[in-house]
């Protein structure tokens, strides 16, 4: 039997989905699908349930995912103890982040990281907060970055960053170039992040704190999607300072100024309570706590 075949399973039951389990491997959706025929072949029972709407594991295939949880699970422990003995000189890291901490932080402390320590492999996953803690729950990833308290029990979050937000607009919005207060906001439109988001929920604080509970909202999906609607005057956005430092850098992006405290977020590093934490882990752990301010 396959491991990987039993690692598409699980995807697919995790997406809801062979298209969108596609997405997540970076597959194409007939080559998926090809994987599970095959395992189910191999083990004579039907595994997953094709619906018009997606897909669903038979009963079959929940008892083959939960199982294979556990031997993923298994795997994962098997590395860990034998990482122990080899300490930093190989090994692995993987480091989950959400959204915009896992595409804009995580990138430049792995880099960090693996110029500290060049012998071991790094892999960094990215999703949105039920994502990580799933994959930080499951064993698939050591250590996570991300905005918030973890609503699983099971994980210890540790408060290490602040990361300010920044209003951001068209480089030739009249907005800019000048500090003004939010009453001078009510006729824009501000574009927010997609529904679940943390980013979407401060956004949401600032508009109820800054009295524009009212103002026009397009929502969009992803903080690269909102940057360049931004940039093309669709309207004004909020986002962290991680994610538009390169634009603001650069003037495809400017920051509007106001008269009120910028709104900002804690980041803190995930991890399975119950768990030990591998040499590499513990390396990049410590890496990022002596990080007092990111961007520097």
């Amino acid at each position: 039997m396959s491991l990987n075949r039993l690692a598409i399973l699980v995807q697919v039951v995790d997406s809801g989905g062979f298209s969108a389990a596609a997405r997540a491997l970076y597959m194409s959706q007939p080559a998926v699908s090809s994987q599970i025929r095959a395992l189910e072949g191999s083990l004579g029972v039907q595994l997953v349930e094709r619906r018009p709407d997606g897909a669903r594991p038979t009963p079959a295939g929940r008892e083959v995912v939960a199982k294979a949880r556990m031997v993923f699970a298994l795997l994962e422990e098997i590395s860990r103890c034998a990482a122990e003995y080899r300490g930093l000189e190989a090994g692995q890291l993987v480091v989950a982040g959400t959204t915009t901490v896992g595409t804009y932080l995580v990138p430049r402390l792995v880099a960090e990281f693996s110029r500290q320590v060049p012998g071991v492999s790094c892999q960094i996953r990215v999703g949105n907060e039920e994502v990580v803690e799933g994959w930080l729950v499951d064993g698939e990833a050591g250590l996570g970055l991300a905005v918030d308290t973890p609503l699983d029990e099971r994980l210890t979050a540790e408060p290490v960053l602040e990361e300010e937000m920044v209003l951001v607009a068209a480089p030739d919005s009249p907005l800019t170039g000048r500090r003004i207060g939010p009453a001078e906001l009510a006729e824009q439109r501000f574009l927010l992040r997609e529904a679940g988001s943390a980013t979407r929920r401060l956004q949401e604080q600032a508009l109820a704190g800054w009295g524009l509970t009212e103002v026009d909202r397009w929502d969009l999906w992803g903080p690269d999607t909102l940057k360049e609607a931004a940039r093309h005057g669709l309207g004004i956005t909020l986002l962290s300072d991680h994610a538009t430092r390169y634009e603001l850098e650069h003037g495809s992006l400017a920051r509007v100024e106001l008269d009120v405290p910028a709104p900002s977020r804690t980041i803190s590093l995930l991890h399975r309570t119950d768990r030990t934490l591998t040499p590499p882990e513990r390396a990049f752990a410590a890496l990022v706590r002596s990080v007092r301010e990111w961007p520097p």
